[in-house]
């Protein structure tokens, strides 16, 4: 089996499980609506204040959500012996970690990037900022999949997803500034095509270093 078939095998094969553990699946979703609800409560109702803090609140919000299942990337699959099964078939680490990236994204980034907008909208987000409110989170948070998908296969095995997510949050701090300027340009009247550019830059230069290294790390952990 070529690599990209076995990868979009291998793609289908994390969605069906996703399908069966639904709680986690909404986990990501109603932790940024819950702290959309919540933030107002701690800063206060007035809507000029929460309309400047809008792309801020809501990217962190983002990333943070996004980060809340990365940790069990590999897990599942560790516990069972299916990753080395996986790995000592022959199948490519570099295409178990595209695989386990797409997926992640496809379940976490792109319903955050869909959702992002309304929760903008409901801290009083103008609408003209919705459309780089989504997009910037479109480019950034596959970045975030790559680096989480790394720092778990280097973590395997050690039992704590904190620890995932301490390796993560330093190399996202890019990600949240130029994703935060993204909407702070248009807001400002000026176009958020530099800062996405930023995004899918730093989006490729993760991806060729992430994938590799996590690849590396995956067989490391199964000698």
């Amino acid at each position: 089996m070529n690599p990209g078939a076995l990868c979009w095998t291998l793609y289908l094969r994390e969605l069906r499980l996703a399908s069966r553990r639904r709680l986690d699946l909404v986990q990501p979703w109603a932790f940024l609506v819950a702290a959309a609800v919540v933030f107002p409560l701690a800063v206060g109702p007035e809507p000029e204040l929460l309309r400047r803090i809008a792309p801020g609140v809501v990217w962190a919000c983002s990333l943070l959500a996004a980060l809340l299942s990365v940790g069990s990337l590999y897990a599942g699959d560790h516990a069972d012996g299916s990753l080395e099964q996986m790995l000592c078939s022959g199948r490519g680490a570099g295409v178990v970690v595209v695989a386990k990236v797409l997926a992640h994204w496809s379940l976490t980034g792109v319903p955050l990037a869909l959702l992002a907008p309304a929760v903008g909208a409901a801290l009083g987000l103008p609408a003209s900022a919705w459309p780089a409110l989504g997009a910037s989170l479109l480019l950034g948070t596959p970045v975030l999949s790559l680096l989480g998908a790394l720092a778990a296969a280097l973590t395997l095995g050690l039992r704590g997803s904190l620890l995932v997510v301490l390796l993560v949050l330093p190399l996202a701090v890019p990600v949240l500034v130029f994703g935060t300027g993204a909407v702070a340009a248009v807001e400002g009247g000026q176009s958020p095509a530099p800062y996405c550019a930023l995004l899918a830059a730093v989006l490729m230069l993760t991806a060729l270093v992430a994938v590799p290294a996590g690849a590396a790390a995956l067989r490391l952990s199964m000698e």
